[in-house]
């Protein structure tokens, strides 16, 4: 027998799209609102280089990826793991496969048909979309308010699902516009911050203009963080203004927080990873009769283009002539980072509701029948396929917390 209750899901990314399918093959009356033309726009952006859905390591590693909202998550995650993600994605006609780092994705790497085949799944369900409607907040408990083309106009809900993203890529509809209407109804919220993002290094107008752009690979960024020793290898990529890219992303938590603890934070590059110290010396200790310090790098050590140039970023003549000096900074090259870059050029978002004022439901304990999910909620993970994950596990827990309330309310 249907459900006679409706529900408001305001969002329409995957963990509102999530929530939604629950609550509409239970039989419940699910209406979607999104302030874009159309749903799902920064899902789609995040597919545009390969469709990174989720992760396969072991679940015990999969859930330290979430830090200190791991013990607010897991639960969700355990509910609606990858294994669990992957059968409900193989129903949608989505096949998908393991790459070599574990993570996973669609067999076409695309999103795009994805969210075809779960929108034409949705809309056959019976959920109601909503395009182009900005959420205003409440007229009263059980009345939202919404801008739309043609006016302000109220509905009426027995509950909510708010899925309205953090503040990363606001073109795409993730402003952040939600903060205060939540603050007003005194909802504890943790300010939004960048999270996976780049950051700002002071280089020289020679540099920049010359190498930004340029990867650098088969590197090992090591650095300290509220007193923990952080080392890892990997590659990232200069820009104008400083570092993006997936080893800085991977640290961009630590880091974020230790320039927002001290100002600014140094980390040392190991451009030459697989050599050591004494190894390098011996290298670049031989002759180099008449030969440039460039090539005798590139033969001797292999070393040339941007790593090169970082050498003479940092060291002055005198200081790249000494062969002890140079190869401890080919080990250890220091670079300073003076803060993130904007919220609006990060991948995603840090900060959001706190999960002390929602219930294990995922509602918000002073506000009975609103429940809140996705990246709107205080977590952070790196890329890697982590984000969707949870997303994806949160749109369903609050989905079932949404559903509960309706099945309980007179």
């Amino acid at each position: 027998m249907a459900n006679t209750k409706s529900v408001a899901i305001i969002g329409g990314g995957p963990a509102g799209l999530m929530a939604a399918e629950v609550l509409v093959q239970a039989g419940v009356k699910v209406d979607l609102y999104d302030a874009m033309p159309s749903v799902g726009r920064k899902f789609l952006m995040a597919g545009k280089g390969g469709m990174n859905i989720s992760n396969a390591e072991p679940m015990g590693k999969l859930l330290t990826r979430y830090g200190a909202s791991r013990p607010y998550l897991e639960n969700m995650l355990s509910a609606f793991d990858p294994d669990a993600l992957g059968a409900w994605l193989k129903e949608l006609g989505i096949n998908t496969f393991t790459g070599s780092s574990r993570r996973i994705f669609p067999t076409d790497m695309k999103a795009a048909p994805l969210l075809r085949a779960w929108l034409h799944r949705l809309r056959a369900a019976g959920v109601v979309f909503h395009v182009r409607h900005q959420w205003l907040g409440w007229a009263d408990s059980k009345y939202l308010r919404f801008s739309t083309p043609t006016g302000e106009k109220t509905v009426f809900t027995d509950a909510t699902v708010l899925a309205l993203g953090g503040a990363s890529w606001p073109q795409l509809g993730s402003t952040g516009a939600w903060v205060p209407l939540l603050n007003a109804r005194s909802v504890a919220i943790n300010p939004l911050k960048p999270a996976n993002c780049g950051f700002n290094v002071d280089w020289s107008d020679y540099f920049r203009s010359r190498f930004a752009g340029q990867p650098l690979k088969s590197v090992q960024v090591s650095f300290t963080a509220a007193g923990i020793n952080y080392t890892q290898k990997g590659e990232f990529v200069i820009t104008q203004t400083g570092l993006e890219g997936g080893l800085i992303y991977s640290l961009s938590a630590q880091l974020r927080d230790e320039i927002s603890a001290l100002g600014s934070v140094t980390i040392y590059i190991d451009l030459a990873p697989d050599k050591d110290l004494t190894t390098l010396i011996n290298n670049i200790s031989a002759p180099r009769g008449k030969q440039s310090l460039a090539n005798h790098l590139r033969k001797r050590l292999k070393l040339a283009g941007v790593k090169t140039a970082l050498l003479h970023e940092v060291l002055s003549p005198t200081e790249r002539a000494d062969p002890l000096r140079l190869c401890a900074t080919i080990k250890a090259l220091p670079i300073k980072l003076t803060s993130a870059r904007p919220i609006d050029e990060a991948i995603s978002s840090a900060g959001g509701v706190c999960f002390k004022a929602l219930d294990d439901k995922l509602m918000i304990r002073n506000m009975p029948g609103v429940f809140c999910t996705g990246e709107m909620l205080d977590w952070e993970a790196p890329t890697g396929g982590y984000l969707l994950t949870a997303c994806f596990a949160t749109g369903r827990a609050a989905g079932l917390g949404a559903l509960s309330w309706c099945n309980h309310i007179q």
